[in-house]
């Protein structure tokens, strides 16, 4: 196929057009001519050995380039195919090295002196010696036998200069592997040193120090990637929302409060939540703080703990979520955006954060999503005993009478939108009279 406007076209007759149109079609017919066959015709001098006719078959280059381009692009692990790339460049360079090796060697003599190829009587032996002495010449090891002519001085001398290029070629080559490689890690993954360097310049180190590289490690080791939306932040929303949903969609499915929910509430949904990762001991939030976030548990297990900080009075784990209910303004909760409970992580927990302000965008987009939530967070307020329902009921009092106020301005105001356009009728009516008046008199 081939693409047109971006887009794969594989129609077999406008594919055939667009190929017998192209320059690669000369060239690929002139690269699958059988040149060797002439050869064998009477009266066309001998070419020594078949390879040298069948040089036509090097205008196949672009396409094998092309192919090694395509490869790297599609594969999953580019880094590992550069290096096998890499690898068949370095065996095809030293065996070009060694052919000319030997033909040199033949047109020398073989085994003339102890600089060319001895005359081995088996063909593979004069192969894999060719290929050694050029593999010693190219990686520059050296230990080969001194050169006696002319010829064999500028051969040694101009795979010396070969392997000075082709050496600065590989380091540049594994220098660009090892950066990529650090560049993933860095996209994915937040770097510890910083954070380290920072203790100990400021003298806090010890198990604090600990601490953050056993959570920077936790998030290699089981791939958690907390920086995942740095990573699609130039994908159009539309295909940021398939990502996100691929990904984090049947973990928010095991959610109980969504499992009711419309698709299009958790898609939008999906987009705002934030992934975080709390360690073994450490709070996820404490009783009066103010609330700005809710937390959906992935994976992992949370302790609702008393006051001291060791008493467990219940256990949350997976599907389970809390702190909506200092986001959600519940009439009659008397404890306000505060939070009602401290949750301390048992181990490696991972959590979805979901901010106040992203909630209430949502929200007030799909309304029965925020008479579900309400509903399940004044049940959960009752069961508490933080739920104040003469509070509620004169919230409600109030709101009802707020309406009924709101409505009479509404309707006071479209009266005096009424007196003010028939006000301006009227004055429009008096300035067309008077302006009659003026011509009139004029």
């Amino acid at each position: 196929g081939f693409l047109e406007d971006g887009i794969l076209v594989q129609d077999i007759s406008r594919t055939r057009r667009h190929y017998l149109c192209s320059w690669m079609f000369p060239c690929d017919v002139m690269a699958v001519l059988p040149t060797e066959l002439l050869c064998l015709l009477p009266g066309v001098p001998r070419v020594p050995g078949v390879p040298a006719a069948r040089v036509n078959r090097c205008l196949r280059v672009s396409r094998l380039f092309e192919a090694f381009d395509r490869c790297e692009t599609r594969t999953g692990r580019p880094n590992t195919f550069r290096m096998a790339k890499l690898m068949l460049y370095l065996l095809l360079g030293i065996h070009w090295h060694g052919c000319l090796y030997f033909a040199l060697s033949a047109h020398l003599g073989l085994g003339v002196d102890p600089w060319v190829c001895p005359s081995f009587t088996r063909l593979l032996r004069r192969y894999l010696h060719s290929f050694y002495f050029s593999t010693l010449v190219l990686a520059t090891v050296g230990d080969t036998p001194a050169p006696q002519r002319e010829e064999e001085f500028l051969f040694i001398t101009a795979g010396f200069l070969l392997a000075v290029l082709g050496f600065a070629t590989i380091t540049g080559s594994i220098s660009t592997v090892i950066v990529n490689l650090s560049a993933a890690d860095a996209a994915f993954y937040p770097d510890a040193g910083p954070v380290q360097r920072y203790l100990q310049a400021q003298g806090t180190g010890g198990q604090l120090a600990e601490r953050v590289a056993r959570w920077h490690q936790h998030l290699r080791a089981q791939r958690k990637l907390p920086a995942e939306w740095e990573v699609l932040q130039h994908l159009p929303r539309g295909l940021q929302a398939e990502v996100a949903a691929s990904v984090h969609l049947p973990a928010l499915r095991r959610v109980g409060l969504f499992r009711s929910w419309e698709h299009g509430v958790l898609r939008q949904l999906v987009l705002r939540l934030r992934p975080q990762v709390f360690g073994p001991g450490e709070f996820v939030c404490r009783r009066g703080d103010v609330g700005r976030e809710m937390y959906f548990i992935r994976e992992g297990h949370l302790a609702v703990v008393a006051e001291d900080g060791v008493t467990q009075l219940a256990m949350l784990g997976e599907g389970l979520y809390f702190g909506e209910l200092s986001l959600i303004n519940i009439k009659g909760n008397t404890a306000g955006n505060r939070r009602t409970a401290n949750i301390l992580s048992i181990g490696y927990s991972d959590l979805f954060c979901l901010s106040k302000e992203d909630l209430a965008e949502v929200l007030a987009e799909f309304p029965s999503a925020r008479a579900a939530m309400e509903a399940k967070g004044r049940e959960l307020l009752l069961r508490m005993g933080q739920l104040n329902t003469g509070a509620e009921a004169a919230a409600a009092i109030a709101e009802a009478k707020a309406e009924q106020q709101l409505q009479e301005l509404e309707v006071a105001l479209e009266g005096l939108q009424t007196q003010a356009a028939r006000l301006l009728a009227q004055l429009e009516a008096s300035a067309l009279r008077m302006a009659l008046r003026v011509q009139h008199l004029e």
